[in-house]
């Protein structure tokens, strides 16, 4: 099974497009999200991705019984987190919900992944340890368990903060790996040199998802550094646009490198009418 990811080369990468929803509030119902799933296919949109918190507003859904339901709905599109929280994640646990995803759907999984966000009510409150080194030290240590886990081969991992021992699993249908996405915020460099060991950088700016397409360039002029191949790597940009044919700043960000341009709402300004009828206008693909 190929991968999902765009080539990352110096020249304009072809762009692809998905819509980026909570898994709370009125989109805190896993039918709902597979309906809107659907409408995305149906519209045109390259992905689906939602959020992954396990307290934020009431409702709220579990993001991977959610993307089970959409994985049934769909037939095309990409799914997955953006981002999983990974050192609060049993690592066994997600390697397998993630396999047994990427089976169901045919191979349109991603795993989007970070550290996770202390200061945000469904992390510390809930045992998890909200110290900055360790959360990244745990997350390094972890990315490397789950390919470990996906290679199809027994595993015997004795690490600082994981210890596997365990016949193989079996492999997702996406090879080598289920790709992975991982957070970065810029400026900061090292979210980045951790990017740039996978297979795509997840972009935040300093206040909010949005980055400006200089930044994105400098992001994407450094991971290119940091990197010994040139191929199988996404950037991810977010933004808000008002239909197909807004389409200027979307322009920017391919110019500056991202490969993905993925629409977003907050469910706190926003009604789950209007978030359907956006994503059944389709991508700003014009």
């Amino acid at each position: 099974m190929a991968r999902t990811g765009i080539a990352f080369s110096l020249s304009c990468p072809t762009m692809k497009f998905g819509f980026y929803t909570p898994n709370f509030g009125f989109c805190g119902d896993a039918r709902v999200l597979s309906e809107l799933a659907f409408d995305a296919e149906q519209a045109g949109w390259d992905g689906f991705f939602i959020w992954d918190h396990l307290q934020f507003e009431e409702p709220t859904a579990d993001p991977w019984i959610a993307l089970t339901a959409m994985a049934m709905r769909t037939e095309r599109i990409v799914l997955g987190p953006l981002v999983t929280p990974v050192p609060r994640r049993h690592i066994t646990k997600l390697a397998r919900e993630v396999i047994t995803l990427d089976h169901l759907s045919g191979g349109r999984v991603v795993l989007g992944v970070g550290a996770g966000y202390p200061h945000l009510p469904d992390y510390t409150a809930f045992g998890d340890d909200g110290d900055a080194s360790l959360r990244a030290a745990k997350l390094d240590e972890a990315l490397d368990v789950l390919a470990a886990l996906w290679a199809g081969a027994p595993v015997n991992h004795h690490g600082t903060h994981y210890r596997v021992e365990c016949d193989a699993f079996e492999p997702p249908l996406q090879r080598p790996r289920v790709p992975v996405w991982v957070a970065a915020t810029w400026p900061s460099k090292k979210p980045l040199r951790r990017a740039a060991r996978w297979d795509g950088v997840v972009t935040t700016g300093p206040y909010g998802l949005e980055v400006e397409p200089d930044d994105l360039s400098s992001m994407r002029s450094y991971i290119s550094q940091q990197r010994s191949t040139a191929t199988d790597f996404d950037i991810i940009a977010f933004g808000r646009t008002a239909g197909p044919s807004d389409t200027a700043t979307v322009q920017r960000c391919a110019e500056a490198g991202a490969t993905w341009w993925i629409d977003y709402i907050y469910t706190a300004d926003n009604t789950l009418d209007a978030t359907r009828a956006r994503i059944r206008q389709g991508p700003p693909r014009r």
